[in-house]
């Protein structure tokens, strides 16, 4: 009887672990935002950006409403100036990217 209940419990513990364990949509964006932005972008509430002219993200959301970012990521950003590359994000990339720039707010 306490052999399957032992059984029993580390059944369940092994199921639920690795959703308990799964990254958030904002702890995704914040990676994608480290790997591909922090660069140029301050990516958090209080770092100045390493290129003077690359607004920090938390105050993107005083230039545009994040949600209408979504558009612009999926079809491409492309800026006037050479050091930002142009980029385009997949579906699932824009909504952890937007639900991290939401945190910033």
């Amino acid at each position: 009887m306490l052999q399957n209940a032992l059984r029993h419990g580390l059944i369940v513990l092994l199921l639920t672990t690795p959703a308990l364990a799964a990254p958030t949509a904002e702890q995704r964006g914040k990676s994608y935002a480290r790997v591909n932005c922090a660069r140029c972008h301050a990516i958090d509430r209080r770092s100045d950006s390493p290129l003077k002219m690359a607004p920090p993200f938390r105050t993107l959301h005083q230039r545009y409403p994040i949600d209408t970012l979504e558009e612009a990521l999926a079809e491409g950003i492309y800026t006037g100036h050479a050091d930002m590359p142009a980029f385009e994000l997949d579906p699932d990339q824009i909504h952890d990217l937007l639900s991290y720039l939401k945190t910033l707010q």
